[in-house]
Protein backbone atom coordinates (compact mmCIF):
# COMPACT_ATOMS: atom_id res chain seq x y z
CA UNK A 1 0.00 0.00 0.00
CA UNK A 2 1.06 3.77 -0.20
CA UNK A 3 -0.60 6.86 0.93
CA UNK A 4 -0.55 10.08 -0.77
CA UNK A 5 -1.02 13.31 0.35
CA UNK A 6 -1.88 16.43 -1.99
CA UNK A 7 -2.87 19.50 -0.76
CA UNK A 8 -5.01 22.63 -1.66
CA UNK A 9 -3.60 25.73 -0.11
CA UNK A 10 -4.23 29.65 -0.08
CA UNK A 11 -0.80 30.40 -0.52
CA UNK A 12 0.99 27.10 -1.37
CA UNK A 13 0.73 23.57 -1.57
CA UNK A 14 2.44 20.01 -0.80
CA UNK A 15 2.32 17.80 -4.34
CA UNK A 16 1.49 14.40 -4.28
CA UNK A 17 3.67 12.12 -6.67
CA UNK A 18 4.50 12.05 -10.57
CA UNK A 19 4.72 9.41 -12.81
CA UNK A 20 4.51 10.39 -16.46
CA UNK A 21 6.33 12.30 -19.10
CA UNK A 22 3.34 14.28 -19.39
CA UNK A 23 0.92 15.30 -16.90
CA UNK A 24 1.88 15.40 -13.22
CA UNK A 25 -0.10 12.25 -11.73
CA UNK A 26 0.23 10.25 -8.77
CA UNK A 27 1.84 7.00 -8.74
CA UNK A 28 3.05 3.66 -7.77
CA UNK A 29 5.91 1.30 -8.64
CA UNK A 30 4.62 -1.79 -9.82
CA UNK A 31 7.55 -4.33 -10.55
CA UNK A 32 9.95 -1.82 -10.72
CA UNK A 33 8.15 0.65 -13.20
CA UNK A 34 6.46 3.42 -12.65
CA UNK A 35 2.26 3.50 -13.08
CA UNK A 36 -0.56 5.81 -12.99
CA UNK A 37 -2.38 5.97 -9.80
CA UNK A 38 -6.05 5.60 -10.96
CA UNK A 39 -9.67 4.43 -10.05
CA UNK A 40 -10.25 0.59 -11.59
CA UNK A 41 -13.93 0.45 -10.94
CA UNK A 42 -16.19 2.75 -11.97
CA UNK A 43 -18.88 4.82 -10.89
CA UNK A 44 -16.10 6.12 -7.85
CA UNK A 45 -18.31 6.24 -4.91
CA UNK A 46 -17.65 9.31 -2.18
CA UNK A 47 -19.42 10.31 1.03
CA UNK A 48 -20.42 13.61 2.68
CA UNK A 49 -19.34 13.70 6.44
CA UNK A 50 -21.87 15.15 8.61
CA UNK A 51 -20.03 17.68 10.18
CA UNK A 52 -20.85 21.26 9.33
CA UNK A 53 -17.86 23.97 8.74
CA UNK A 54 -17.10 27.50 9.12
CA UNK A 55 -19.40 29.43 6.48
CA UNK A 56 -21.15 26.45 5.03
CA UNK A 57 -22.86 23.31 6.41
CA UNK A 58 -22.42 19.58 5.10
CA UNK A 59 -25.52 19.76 3.37
CA UNK A 60 -24.24 22.67 1.22
CA UNK A 61 -20.98 20.84 1.04
CA UNK A 62 -22.81 18.08 -0.41
CA UNK A 63 -23.87 19.81 -3.22
CA UNK A 64 -20.97 21.75 -3.97
CA UNK A 65 -19.06 18.15 -3.71
CA UNK A 66 -22.09 17.25 -6.57
CA UNK A 67 -21.58 20.05 -8.64
CA UNK A 68 -17.88 19.49 -9.08
CA UNK A 69 -17.96 15.76 -9.29
CA UNK A 70 -20.17 16.69 -12.38
CA UNK A 71 -18.36 18.91 -14.01
CA UNK A 72 -15.65 16.26 -14.17
CA UNK A 73 -17.56 13.70 -15.18
CA UNK A 74 -18.72 15.92 -18.06
CA UNK A 75 -14.91 16.42 -19.29
CA UNK A 76 -14.52 14.98 -22.52
CA UNK A 77 -12.69 13.14 -24.26
CA UNK A 78 -12.23 12.01 -20.65
CA UNK A 79 -14.44 8.85 -19.14
CA UNK A 80 -14.89 9.39 -14.90
CA UNK A 81 -17.93 8.76 -13.79
CA UNK A 82 -18.30 10.19 -9.28
CA UNK A 83 -21.25 9.41 -7.57
CA UNK A 84 -22.58 10.49 -4.31
CA UNK A 85 -23.14 7.56 -1.64
CA UNK A 86 -24.72 9.08 1.25
CA UNK A 87 -23.65 11.08 4.55
CA UNK A 88 -21.16 9.57 6.80
CA UNK A 89 -20.92 9.99 10.65
CA UNK A 90 -17.31 9.33 10.14
CA UNK A 91 -14.26 11.71 9.77
CA UNK A 92 -12.68 12.29 6.55
CA UNK A 93 -9.47 11.04 7.28
CA UNK A 94 -7.25 6.90 8.47
CA UNK A 95 -8.17 4.05 6.49
CA UNK A 96 -11.60 2.80 7.32
CA UNK A 97 -12.89 1.66 4.15
CA UNK A 98 -14.81 4.91 2.47
CA UNK A 99 -14.41 7.88 0.37
CA UNK A 100 -15.46 10.49 2.72
CA UNK A 101 -15.33 14.17 1.93
CA UNK A 102 -15.86 16.44 4.93
CA UNK A 103 -14.75 19.39 7.53
CA UNK A 104 -12.37 19.10 9.72
CA UNK A 105 -10.24 21.58 11.47
CA UNK A 106 -6.50 21.86 10.95
CA UNK A 107 -4.93 25.01 12.90
CA UNK A 108 -1.73 23.52 11.81
CA UNK A 109 -2.32 23.84 8.44
CA UNK A 110 -2.69 28.02 8.27
CA UNK A 111 -2.21 28.36 4.47
CA UNK A 112 -4.30 25.23 3.11
CA UNK A 113 -7.37 25.19 2.29
CA UNK A 114 -8.14 21.65 1.69
CA UNK A 115 -5.80 18.20 2.00
CA UNK A 116 -6.83 15.02 0.06
CA UNK A 117 -5.37 11.69 0.97
CA UNK A 118 -5.10 8.79 -1.62
CA UNK A 119 -4.31 5.42 -1.10
CA UNK A 120 -2.51 3.05 -3.72
CA UNK A 121 -2.61 -0.46 -4.01
CA UNK A 122 1.27 -0.79 -4.73
CA UNK A 123 1.22 -4.40 -6.56
CA UNK A 124 -1.53 -2.55 -9.15
CA UNK A 125 -1.22 1.08 -8.92
CA UNK A 126 -5.05 0.68 -8.08
CA UNK A 127 -6.38 3.49 -6.07
CA UNK A 128 -8.62 1.75 -3.23
CA UNK A 129 -9.52 4.51 -1.23
CA UNK A 130 -9.36 8.32 -0.59
CA UNK A 131 -10.14 10.99 1.71
CA UNK A 132 -10.81 15.02 1.22
CA UNK A 133 -10.64 16.91 4.35
CA UNK A 134 -11.72 20.81 3.87
CA UNK A 135 -10.00 23.10 6.45
CA UNK A 136 -12.59 24.87 8.81
CA UNK A 137 -9.66 27.43 9.70
CA UNK A 138 -10.92 28.91 6.53
CA UNK A 139 -14.27 30.47 6.15
CA UNK A 140 -16.36 28.98 3.02
CA UNK A 141 -18.85 30.12 0.89
CA UNK A 142 -21.41 28.74 -1.65
CA UNK A 143 -22.75 31.50 -2.64
CA UNK A 144 -24.02 31.66 -6.62
CA UNK A 145 -22.19 34.67 -7.45
CA UNK A 146 -18.94 34.06 -4.54
CA UNK A 147 -19.10 36.19 -1.64
CA UNK A 148 -16.08 38.71 -0.55
CA UNK A 149 -14.09 37.12 2.16
CA UNK A 150 -14.65 34.01 1.65
CA UNK A 151 -13.13 31.18 -0.22
CA UNK A 152 -15.31 29.36 -2.62
CA UNK A 153 -16.31 25.53 -1.77
CA UNK A 154 -16.51 24.54 -5.11
CA UNK A 155 -13.96 25.50 -6.62
CA UNK A 156 -11.93 24.12 -4.11
CA UNK A 157 -14.05 20.64 -4.43
CA UNK A 158 -13.20 20.85 -7.81
CA UNK A 159 -9.52 20.94 -7.32
CA UNK A 160 -9.41 18.49 -4.87
CA UNK A 161 -11.49 15.91 -6.27
CA UNK A 162 -8.48 16.43 -9.35
CA UNK A 163 -5.86 14.83 -6.82
CA UNK A 164 -8.79 12.68 -5.82
CA UNK A 165 -8.88 10.95 -9.38
CA UNK A 166 -5.20 10.83 -9.30
CA UNK A 167 -4.11 14.12 -10.96
CA UNK A 168 -1.02 16.02 -9.53
CA UNK A 169 -0.87 20.06 -9.94
CA UNK A 170 -0.28 21.95 -13.12
CA UNK A 171 1.96 25.02 -13.87
CA UNK A 172 -0.12 27.26 -15.91
CA UNK A 173 -0.72 30.14 -13.99
CA UNK A 174 1.20 33.11 -13.33
CA UNK A 175 1.47 34.61 -9.49
CA UNK A 176 4.03 37.52 -8.28
CA UNK A 177 5.13 38.49 -4.81
CA UNK A 178 2.89 40.58 -2.57
CA UNK A 179 4.15 43.08 0.02
CA UNK A 180 4.18 40.11 2.80
CA UNK A 181 6.80 38.04 0.68
CA UNK A 182 3.91 35.54 0.10
CA UNK A 183 2.18 34.85 -3.56
CA UNK A 184 -0.57 36.05 -5.51
CA UNK A 185 -1.98 34.54 -8.38
CA UNK A 186 -2.19 36.81 -11.07
CA UNK A 187 -2.76 34.73 -14.31
CA UNK A 188 -4.65 31.30 -14.00
CA UNK A 189 -5.04 28.60 -16.96
CA UNK A 190 -5.69 25.25 -14.80
CA UNK A 191 -7.78 24.24 -11.93
CA UNK A 192 -5.04 22.28 -10.86
CA UNK A 193 -2.51 24.88 -10.45
CA UNK A 194 -1.62 24.58 -7.24
CA UNK A 195 -2.25 27.74 -5.54
CA UNK A 196 -5.69 29.37 -5.47
CA UNK A 197 -7.18 32.42 -6.89
CA UNK A 198 -8.20 35.72 -4.28
CA UNK A 199 -11.31 34.20 -1.28
CA UNK A 200 -14.58 35.92 -3.33
CA UNK A 201 -13.75 34.81 -6.81
CA UNK A 202 -15.74 31.58 -8.49
CA UNK A 203 -13.38 31.00 -11.52
CA UNK A 204 -12.06 28.21 -10.83
CA UNK A 205 -15.39 26.10 -11.26
CA UNK A 206 -14.75 25.60 -14.57
CA UNK A 207 -11.91 22.98 -16.22
CA UNK A 208 -9.54 24.26 -18.21
CA UNK A 209 -7.73 22.90 -21.49
CA UNK A 210 -5.15 21.59 -19.11
CA UNK A 211 -7.29 20.00 -16.71
CA UNK A 212 -9.51 17.87 -19.45
CA UNK A 213 -6.17 17.11 -20.79
CA UNK A 214 -4.30 15.35 -17.74
CA UNK A 215 -8.16 13.83 -16.77
CA UNK A 216 -8.73 12.33 -20.20
CA UNK A 217 -4.72 10.82 -20.26
CA UNK A 218 -6.13 8.73 -16.95
CA UNK A 219 -9.38 7.78 -17.69
CA UNK A 220 -9.35 8.09 -21.70
CA UNK A 221 -11.97 6.90 -23.72
CA UNK A 222 -11.70 4.27 -26.51
CA UNK A 223 -11.33 6.80 -29.09
CA UNK A 224 -9.00 9.12 -27.45
CA UNK A 225 -6.04 8.00 -28.77
CA UNK A 226 -6.76 8.94 -32.71
CA UNK A 227 -9.12 12.15 -31.74
CA UNK A 228 -5.91 13.42 -30.03
CA UNK A 229 -2.42 14.53 -30.82
CA UNK A 230 0.87 14.94 -29.28
CA UNK A 231 4.25 16.77 -29.14
CA UNK A 232 7.65 15.20 -28.03
CA UNK A 233 10.90 16.50 -27.48
CA UNK A 234 13.94 17.31 -25.23
CA UNK A 235 14.85 20.30 -23.12
CA UNK A 236 18.38 20.75 -23.13
CA UNK A 237 21.08 23.27 -21.50
CA UNK A 238 24.65 23.35 -22.77
CA UNK A 239 24.18 19.81 -24.41
CA UNK A 240 22.64 18.18 -21.25
CA UNK A 241 19.12 17.75 -20.15
CA UNK A 242 17.33 19.82 -17.64
CA UNK A 243 14.95 18.06 -15.71
CA UNK A 244 12.05 19.92 -14.43
CA UNK A 245 11.47 22.25 -16.99
CA UNK A 246 7.64 23.28 -17.96
CA UNK A 247 6.73 23.19 -21.45
CA UNK A 248 3.83 24.60 -22.47
CA UNK A 249 2.39 23.74 -25.89
CA UNK A 250 0.10 26.90 -27.31
CA UNK A 251 -2.46 27.14 -30.60
CA UNK A 252 -2.87 30.36 -31.41
CA UNK A 253 -5.54 29.70 -33.31
CA UNK A 254 -7.90 28.36 -30.87
CA UNK A 255 -6.10 29.63 -27.54
CA UNK A 256 -5.64 26.17 -26.43
CA UNK A 257 -3.04 26.07 -23.81
CA UNK A 258 -1.60 22.70 -22.30
CA UNK A 259 1.34 21.81 -20.19
CA UNK A 260 3.80 19.44 -19.56
CA UNK A 261 7.01 18.88 -17.66
CA UNK A 262 10.59 17.10 -19.02
CA UNK A 263 10.89 14.77 -15.81
CA UNK A 264 14.03 12.52 -16.65
CA UNK A 265 17.50 13.34 -16.44
CA UNK A 266 18.00 13.46 -20.34
CA UNK A 267 15.21 16.42 -20.30
CA UNK A 268 12.44 14.46 -22.18
CA UNK A 269 9.04 15.94 -22.44
CA UNK A 270 5.85 14.25 -23.75
CA UNK A 271 2.38 16.52 -24.14
CA UNK A 272 -0.38 14.76 -24.68
CA UNK A 273 -3.80 14.41 -25.80
CA UNK A 274 -3.60 17.66 -27.85
CA UNK A 275 -6.42 18.80 -29.91
CA UNK A 276 -4.74 18.67 -33.59
CA UNK A 277 -3.43 21.36 -34.50
CA UNK A 278 -0.04 23.62 -34.60
CA UNK A 279 1.37 24.41 -31.85
CA UNK A 280 4.00 27.20 -30.58
CA UNK A 281 6.43 25.77 -27.66
CA UNK A 282 7.46 27.84 -24.50
CA UNK A 283 10.16 26.12 -22.18
CA UNK A 284 9.92 27.91 -18.84
CA UNK A 285 11.66 27.33 -15.43
CA UNK A 286 9.28 26.80 -12.31
CA UNK A 287 9.78 29.76 -10.58
CA UNK A 288 5.80 30.80 -10.30
CA UNK A 289 5.90 28.26 -7.09
CA UNK A 290 7.40 26.20 -4.99
CA UNK A 291 9.17 23.48 -7.23
CA UNK A 292 8.36 21.11 -4.49
CA UNK A 293 4.59 21.54 -5.13
CA UNK A 294 5.31 19.45 -8.24
CA UNK A 295 8.49 17.42 -7.64
CA UNK A 296 9.80 15.41 -4.46
CA UNK A 297 13.30 15.44 -6.32
CA UNK A 298 15.43 19.14 -6.64
CA UNK A 299 14.80 20.52 -10.66
CA UNK A 300 16.91 22.82 -12.59
CA UNK A 301 15.56 26.24 -12.38
CA UNK A 302 18.19 28.24 -13.79
CA UNK A 303 17.79 29.04 -17.34
CA UNK A 304 15.61 31.25 -19.50
CA UNK A 305 12.46 31.17 -20.70
CA UNK A 306 13.25 29.65 -24.11
CA UNK A 307 10.31 29.18 -27.30
CA UNK A 308 10.88 26.04 -29.63
CA UNK A 309 12.71 27.65 -33.30
CA UNK A 310 9.38 26.79 -35.29
CA UNK A 311 5.54 25.72 -34.52
CA UNK A 312 5.25 22.01 -33.91
CA UNK A 313 2.21 19.74 -35.07
CA UNK A 314 0.35 17.30 -33.01
CA UNK A 315 -0.97 15.05 -35.41
CA UNK A 316 -4.49 13.63 -35.06
CA UNK A 317 -4.41 10.25 -33.31
CA UNK A 318 -0.02 10.29 -33.60
CA UNK A 319 2.68 12.27 -31.99
CA UNK A 320 5.08 15.18 -33.77
CA UNK A 321 9.08 14.45 -34.50
CA UNK A 322 11.39 14.94 -31.29
CA UNK A 323 12.05 18.51 -31.34
CA UNK A 324 14.71 19.87 -29.10
CA UNK A 325 14.65 23.25 -27.25
CA UNK A 326 17.86 24.74 -25.85
CA UNK A 327 18.16 27.00 -22.79
CA UNK A 328 20.73 29.03 -21.82
CA UNK A 329 21.57 29.81 -18.24
CA UNK A 330 20.13 32.96 -16.88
Amino acid sequence: MRRILAATAALCLTAGGSSSLAYLKLGAIVNGRVVDATWHQQPIGFFISTRDGSGATAAELRGAVERAAATWSSAEPASVRLQFQGMTNALAEGADGLNTIGFLARPDLDRVLALTSVMVDSATGAIYEADIVINTSFAFSVAPGGQPGRVDLESVALHELGHFLGLGHSAIGETEITGGGTRRVTGHGAVMFPIALSAGTIAERVLQADDIAGVSDLYPTGAVAFETGGIVGRITKNGQGVRGAHVIAFNPETGVLIGGFSQGAAGDFVIARLPPGAYILRAEPLDDADPSNYFPHPVDTDFRVTYAPRMVAAPKGGASPPIEIRVLPR
